[in-house]
């Protein structure tokens, strides 16, 4: 990629996306969205005030009594050819996903071919919304049929800017829902790609709309309005639970994938090398601002300081840089927020008696830029052992038996994703079993597939998205009784 050009030059005009119309921002509001390699801003993005919401409310409650009346046919042919558009226009949509959200840009290259997949994958779904019929005396039946929930409202955080939006806006349009999407103000132009590969490919207006605003205005304003019949979250556990008790007033039905810390159990009989490299690239992964992201890292001890040792090798070669340049492994954190909250965390822990192996700092004075970081010495009263660090830092404590380990990998209330690694195919089936989590990798990293749920358990959230499990999510059982 080309890092000398200027990014205005590049990066698009921002807009929202209301009843088939593309709006800049005129009088309104706008948020800086910032280049987290430099700290620079990128652009101004307009924000919603009240009447632009009500707006959104009334164009998807008319989108819904559309769609909902399509063919199947219809909706998988405006997903198929989103799904080709993402790939035609995959370069600029990862380069300007880089430009507002840090990670390289081979990993936001790849989140749009991810995203092309799914919608690929739900175009199929469409057709496949099956319903059934009850046997009953003759000249009676009784059948179940599946129809689209209604109007939902969907909110995707900023570490995935295109596959999010793609999660939120694949199953409903799929099942025949209408869709308020309202992103991240961090990273807009991703979402506002996908939204546009949508609309050209013959989406009818109304049926998805593209906001951004305030997020408490935003959501409060949402979740009052009778329209709605649905609401999708990803973020955080503390506003997940916000939006459950809004949502609960109206009793609309809720997917919430909210906040992990996922245990890592490795066993003495690990395929050592394998073992190191695979939690290696996985924990530097958009500089570990992942929910399924490996953070609390049990290793058996007669393993454990060769582990401690292997990994602090492998993480102080890491290449930090800006995601656009190709030699780069791993780019900034998205904010200035991600930096400052890690080094609060890596203080307290040292304060309790971790020691740092390698990383702990930021890197230069331009941009948002840090170390990746391995812990040793770890207890639980240390907060990074409690809360989600979301950020490059490997926690690492030894452990000497099975039940150990179990009780310290389901300690917490999270349960999104969970990893162990043997060679015992007995041992991997029972902590496969063991594990208190929506997702387990067993000698694997990768969490997420098109035709696979992606779910968390406990306070990880409730409800799925991907797989059949993402469209069952947006549709509803009616049962008819006919004598």
């Amino acid at each position: 990629m080309n890092t000398t050009m200027r990014e205005a030059d590049t990066y698009p005009v921002l807009k929202l996306h209301i009843d088939g119309e593309w709006i800049k921002a005129g009088a309104r509001r706008t948020f800086d969205v910032l280049n987290p390699a430099t700290g620079a801003v990128l652009a101004h993005l307009p924000l919603v005030d009240a009447s632009d919401l009500d707006r959104a409310l009334d164009a998807a409650d008319r989108g819904f009594r559309l769609w909902r009346k399509s063919t199947p046919e219809e909706r998988a042919a405006v997903l198929n050819g989103a799904a080709r558009r993402l790939r035609e226009r995959a370069d600029t949509i990862a380069r300007n996903a880089t430009l507002e959200e840090g990670k390289t840009f081979a990993e936001t290259r790849l989140e749009v071919m991810v995203t092309a997949n799914l919608f690929e994958f739900y175009a199929g779904e469409a057709k496949r919304t099956y319903g059934r019929v009850l046997v009953r005396p003759e000249g009676q039946r009784s059948i179940v049929v599946k129809e689209p929930v209604g109007p939902v409202a969907a909110f995707a955080p900023w570490n995935f800017p295109i596959a999010n939006p793609g999660r939120k806006l694949g199953a409903p349009i799929a099942a025949g829902c209408s869709v308020i999407l309202k992103p991240a103000e961090e990273a807009p132009a991703s979402a506002m790609a996908v939204v546009e590969t949508l609309v050209d490919s013959g989406l009818p207006a109304g049926v998805c709309q593209l906001v951004f605003g305030v997020p408490d205005e935003v959501s409060r304003h949402l979740l009052a309005s009778k329209v709605l019949r649905k609401v999708s979250f990803t973020g955080s556990t503390v506003v997940g639970t916000h939006l459950m008790k809004l949502a609960a007033d109206n009793a609309l039905r809720t997917t919430m994938e909210l906040g992990g810390h996922a245990p890592v159990v490795v066993f003495d009989d690990c395929d050592f090398d394998r073992t190191i490299n695979m939690l290696t690239t996985a924990k530097i992964r958009n500089s570990g601002q992942v929910c399924v992201s490996p953070t609390r890292f049990y290793i058996h001890e007669n393993i454990h300081d060769r582990f401690v040792a292997a990994i602090s090798e492998r993480l102080s070669q890491v290449k930090v840089g800006n995601g656009l340049n190709p030699d780069v492994q791993m780019g900034p954190m998205a904010n200035a927020r991600r930096p400052e909250a890690i080094e609060g965390l890596l203080q307290d822990a040292v304060s309790k008696g971790a020691e740092i192996r390698t990383g702990g700092e930021r890197i230069g004075n331009e941009g948002f830029f840090f170390q990746p970081t391995v812990l040793a010495n770890m207890s639980n009263d240390m907060r990074i052992m409690n809360e989600e660090p979301f950020g490059p830092v490997v926690s690492i404590l030894p452990f000497r038996d099975f039940d150990e380990v179990v009780a310290q990998a389901n300690r917490l209330p999270f349960g999104l994703a969970a990893y162990a690694f043997t060679e015992n195919g007995r041992l991997a089936n029972r902590i496969g079993a063991a594990l208190e989590s929506g997702m387990v990798g067993i000698n694997a990293v990768v969490m997420a597939a098109p035709d696979s749920p992606f779910q968390g358990v406990k306070h990880s959230g409730h409800g799925a998205e991907d797989g059949p499990e993402g469209v069952e999510a947006c549709l509803v059982s009616k049962v008819i009784h006919q004598l």
